[in-house]
C-alpha cells in the first residue's frame, strides 16, 4: 500500500524516505564535493583516485602497488587502473624493488612532483569549499564523524 506525503507523492512504505537515508545523503554529499573537485582540479585533469594516488606515491616516496591500493582504500582492479593512467601521463614511474624482484616500486616523476605541487592548494581550497555551508564547529564534528565511520 502507498502512503500519501504531505505533497502528493506516495511512499510504499510509511516512514521510509530514500531522502533521510546515510546512504542517499552520502552519495548526495560525495556528488557535491566531486563537483567542486573537477571545477577546482580541472585545468590538471585529475580524478579523485589519481589525485590521492600522487599524494600517497609523493607520501611513500616509493610504494608498491599492493600498498598503494591499501592506503588510498582503493581495490586491485581500481589501482591497476589508476596507476596505469598515470604512467600513460608520466606522472609516475615504477622501478624494481630491490628487495623483492617480483614486484615494483612506484615513484613520481619530476612531472608528477610538480603537478602535486600546483594541485595541493587548490586541494585545501576544494575541501574548503566543500565545508562552507558548516560552521568551523560542525565542520570539526563532521570530520570527526567521517573519521569514525571510515
Amino acid at each position: 500500500m502507498t502512503v500519501k506525503t504531505a505533497d502528493g507523492a506516495g511512499r510504499l512504505v510509511e516512514g521510509y524516505a530514500l531522502e533521510e537515508q546515510v546512504g542517499h545523503l552520502l552519495r548526495r554529499a560525495n556528488q557535491r564535493h566531486a563537483a567542486i573537485f573537477f571545477d577546482g582540479l580541472n585545468d590538471h585533469q585529475l580524478t579523485p583516485t589519481q589525485f590521492a594516488a600522487l599524494v600517497k606515491i609523493g607520501d611513500e616516496g616509493k610504494v608498491s602497488q599492493n600498498r598503494l591500493g591499501r592506503l588510498t582504500a582503493m581495490d586491485p582492479a581500481t589501482i591497476l587502473g589508476v596507476v596505469k593512467r598515470l604512467r600513460e601521463r608520466d606522472l609516475i614511474d615504477a622501478k624494481a624493488d630491490p628487495t623483492d624482484g617480483r614486484r615494483s616500486l612506484s615513484h613520481l616523476t619530476d612531472a608528477g612532483r610538480r603537478l602535486l605541487m600546483h594541485a595541493i592548494p587548490h586541494a585545501e581550497a576544494i575541501t574548503q569549499e566543500t565545508l562552507a555551508p558548516l560552521t568551523p564547529a560542525e565542520q570539526a564534528a563532521f570530520l570527526k564523524l567521517l573519521r569514525k565511520l571510515a
